[in-house]
């Protein structure tokens, strides 16, 4: 007799919820799959884990972030509007004074692209199963004895990702606009380095998950009665909606081109090595 079949049925409690309330199925193991279910949950906290610390580490050391050059200015420190800033980075003028050590220098975006990534619907499933088990796989019971949903503190902020994501498209843009600054020659006039291609491969990919998200498709064509009768908004649906099947390799796609795009720039800025340059 297996393990499974020797274990007694846990009773459920009345008032409880999830998987042991009552009315569920009265089962004892934990998950019937043999299969390796803990792999992808660990995966995901092992790479989440270390984008943020590296994330963290390079926002709080206010170095490196700009090529003066070439204008090359780190998605992590855009826009640059505090007086602590490189004058040649502050396209948008000086809104702060010196910030102390330790402030990231985009503190006026950081609060908009963390709520966008944190109530992204994927990002969601992602760190609800990798850190806190709700629930660990599918077809494994978590081990939490209540659930209340999404219906309070702090997880009644979700239901703002619509919002969130206008103002992840106004990011978009002001990224957008640091890769047009980044066509710049060592001359000042007209360039392309290997920077530059690195910046646009990151733009392309930040508007891609930008657009693919679920609150855009919904803007665009959530509300239509008839697709017929608005052909052009019903080819952009059709557009985001191909993208949107693609949202959670974008997800992370756009974590591994934020951290390349960074680290990039900080070893430029650094003097570790030069710009490959294409047109001087």
């Amino acid at each position: 007799m297996s393990r499974i079949e020797a274990d007694r049925p846990v009773k459920p409690v009345k008032g409880q919820t999830g998987v042991r309330s009552p009315g569920r199925a009265n089962i004892a193991a934990r998950t019937l799959r043999t299969d390796k279910w803990w792999f992808q949950s660990a995966l995901t906290f092992t790479l989440l884990s270390l984008w943020v610390l590296y994330a963290t580490a390079r926002t709080v050391s206010q170095r490196a972030y700009f090529v003066e050059k070439y204008h090359y200015l780190s998605p992590f420190s855009s826009p640059c509007v505090t007086a602590s800033c490189n004058p040649a980075a502050r396209d948008f003028g000086t809104w702060f004074p010196h910030f102390p050590p330790f402030l990231p220098y985009a503190l006026i975006v950081l609060p908009f692209l963390l709520g966008f990534r944190l109530t992204c619907y994927y990002y969601r499933k992602a760190y609800y199963r990798a850190f806190w088990s709700s629930p660990p796989a599918c077809a494994v019971a978590e081990p939490h004895t209540t659930y209340s949903g999404e219906t309070r503190f702090p997880l009644i902020v979700q239901n703002a990702h619509r919002y969130f994501f206008y103002f992840a498209m106004l990011i978009s843009l002001i990224n957008t606009y640091d890769l047009i600054r980044a066509f710049r020659g060592g001359n000042g006039g007209f360039g392309i380095g290997l920077g530059t291609i690195i910046m646009l491969i990151n733009v392309v990919l930040l508007w891609a998950y930008t657009l693919s998200c679920h609150s855009c498709r919904h803007a665009i064509g959530g509300r239509l009665k008839h697709f017929s009768a608005h052909p052009v908004r019903y080819k952009a649906w059709t557009f985001v909606t191909k993208l949107n099947t693609r949202h959670m390799q974008l997800a992370w796609s756009t974590l591994a081109s934020l951290t390349i795009t960074d680290a990039y720039i900080a070893l430029v800025s650094g003097g570790v090595f030069s710009d490959l340059r294409i047109i001087h």
